[in-house]
Parts: structure tokens; sequence; C-alpha cells
């Protein structure tokens, strides 16, 4: 089983480029050009796919991946995963609104951002069964250079989107890590591979190529948990 720091490593890392990003935008304010806002976003989306492609490859029975995929979706979509994190945020964003607190605007704000999406789930449960922190490395450098941003025009209550940050994917990281060791190798690999292929629709849509509701995908990770361990031995 891996280390609790270990699978933490990725979360804590995130949350420590929240904070130095959003002091850097308290000292900068908004002195950065929007042509550099917008070439930096390119090129951590254009590295965002390239991580998922290396994950999606891993897979090794692709019908596993496009049944868990199809029936994921399915059931992401009739579940309305996607309406429904759309809704949280819209109330506690409205919520912090009118307490008229510039503080608790910039912190549920940025909040939201860093924690109500794909990326953050998708990445803390490869931290938790893979061991591996690239995608929550790279939602580092995207969440840190978004702070700066955030803090330039909202003020410090951005750096106090760390902690959330922490709780939430760390939660999530370390249910994986306790996972982890009843999971054989098929099953990581296909998590994997479902996992690469979020990714690169996370990418697609940083581009602005697609408009791919991916946290509507999530499920899949649970169809192919309960095909490989459950359904998939049945028949071999």
């Amino acid at each position: 089983m891996l280390s609790s720091w270990f699978v933490l490593q990725g979360t804590v890392v995130n949350a420590v480029a929240i904070v130095i990003g959003g002091l850097l935008g308290v000292l900068l304010g908004g002195r950065i050009p929007e042509k550099i806002k917008i070439l930096v976003m390119q090129g951590i989306a254009l590295s965002v796919l390239v991580i998922g492609i290396q994950m999606a490859l891993q897979f090794q029975n692709p019908v596993i991946v496009i049944f868990a995929l199809v029936i994921g979706g399915i059931v992401g979509e009739v579940i309305g995963i996607d309406d429904w994190l759309r809704r949280i945020g819209s109330w506690l964003e409205a919520r912090a609104a009118q307490s008229g607190s510039g503080l608790a605007r910039a912190f549920v704000f940025s909040t939201l951002v860093y924690g109500v999406g794909a990326m953050a789930v998708t990445g803390a449960l490869e931290s938790g069964l893979l061991g591996q922190h690239q995608t929550l490395y790279v939602k580092s450098v995207l969440d840190g250079f978004t702070a700066i941003a955030f803090a330039a025009t909202m003020g410090p209550g951005v750096c106090l989107s760390a902690l959330p940050v922490i709780l939430y994917q760390g939660a999530i990281a370390m249910g994986a890590g306790w996972l982890q060791p009843f999971l054989g190798p098929l099953v990581i690999n296909e998590l994997t591979g479902v996992g690469g292929l979020l990714i690169v629709a996370i990418g697609l849509n940083m581009l602005e190529l697609t408009q791919i509701k991916v946290a509507n995908l999530l499920p899949a990770f649970i169809v192919v948990l309960l095909w490989t361990s459950l359904l998939l031995p049945l028949f071999t």
C-alpha cells in the first residue's frame, strides 16, 4: 500500500501552487498581458493532451474501456452529474455575492474553479490508485497561473481555496489509495486507460475544440471496477 504522504503529494503541490499564485497575483496586480495568459493556457492544454494520451495507451482490453465510457456516460448523463456541479457552483457563488464580502467571493469562486471539475477527481484517483501525480502537477501549473489572474482582480481570498482543495482531492486520493492493494494489474491498467481518455477530453475542452461534459463520464471508473472485478472473472 502506498504511503499517505506519497498519495497526497500531488494534492499538496497543487495547494502550494494556488497559494504562491495567489500571492503573486496580489503583488503583480493586473499587469500580465492577456495574450500571454492565452498562450500559457494553450501550452498547458497541450501538455494535458500528451499526458492523457500516454495514460490512455496503457489499457489492455479496449472493449472494457469502450464499454465503461458508454455505460458510465449514460449513467452520468441520466444522473446529471455535470448539471449538479454547475448548480452547486451557481448556488455557492450567489451566496458569496450576497454576503458582500470580497474575501468570501474570491474564496468561493476560486474553490469552484479548482475543485469542481473532472481534472481534480481524475488526478486524485491517479495519485491514489497508481501513485502517479502527472495530472495534478499539470493542474498545479494551471491553478497557480489562474490564481495569479484571480488574485489580481479579487484579492487574497483566492489563497484560502488551497484548504478545500487539500481536503477534497486528498480525501479522494486517500480513498483510492486504500482501495489500491485490492486491485490487480488488469484493473489498474483499464482504470488508467479510462482516466487518460478523460484527461484527453479535458485538454480538448481547454483548447475550446469540444464541449465534452467530462464530469458525466466519471461513472466509467465504477464500471471498470465492476467489470474487471466481478463480471470478467465469470467469463475467464
